[in-house]
């Protein structure tokens, strides 16, 4: 059996934009794009019909800001990895889409091969940010403090401040002399520890727990 193809929603109101992007996306062997929403009120009808793997979420819509929106799809589609389409965003925004759960940002300028790098890192769990703009996000999110710090085993303490650095779960691997296996399921770990839905809400809530040094 060939490889089940990566599900890949296009929600922004810019049709010419969300059109071309879709018809590019479609033609990678290995992406399927299940459909296309124009607002927050069609994209959670297709997240829920559609069932996709990467939801590529504008974050300006007619009905709503696509930031805010995340977590609510995320209770429809809790597997669902949301990558945010910035056209000129705040660092402000960025934070709050990390704190919602987003999987990370591509900006609508970056060449198409980014973005269709940026849809299969997302589906491998993967963090699509630069290792430079994460180091920047860190230390603007909240700290509260908090006690989930005893549920962490020291190696996903040690995964963890990796992470913080922009480290792909292959580069963790490599650095600890274990398997990308083992490493995912280290992550998949905190995750489910910290109630995140992607590698940077992980990483949002732990600087938030004082868990991690957010610098």
């Amino acid at each position: 059996m060939p490889p089940a193809r990566i599900r890949v929603l296009v929600v922004d109101d810019h049709q010419v934009f969300a059109g071309s992007l879709a018809h590019a996306l479609g033609s990678e062997a290995d992406l399927l794009v299940v459909g296309q929403a124009a607002s927050l009120a069609e994209a959670r009808k297709l997240i829920t019909s559609a069932a996709p793997d990467v939801v590529l979420l504008d974050h300006r819509l007619p009905d709503g800001d696509g930031v805010t929106a995340i977590a609510g799809l995320h209770g429809l589609r809790p597997s669902a990895q949301i990558v945010v389409l910035t056209a000129t965003a705040s660092d402000r925004v960025l934070v709050a889409a990390m704190e919602a759960g987003a999987a990370g940002f591509i900006a609508k300028t970056q060449p198409l091969d980014d973005v269709v790098a940026g849809v299969r890192s997302a589906a491998q769990g993967e963090s699509v940010v630069s290792a430079k703009l994460l180091n920047r996000l860190l230390p603007r999110l909240r700290r509260q403090g908090g006690g989930r710090g005893a549920e962490l085993t020291e190696r996903e303490r040690e995964i963890l401040d990796l992470l913080a650095t922009g480290l792909s779960n292959a580069d963790i691997a490599q650095q600890l002399t274990i398997s990308v296996h083992t490493v995912r399921n280290h992550v998949a770990n905190l995750s489910a520890k910290l109630g995140a839905h992607s590698k940077l809400e992980v990483l949002s809530i732990a600087v938030r727990e004082g868990l991690v040094d957010g610098g």
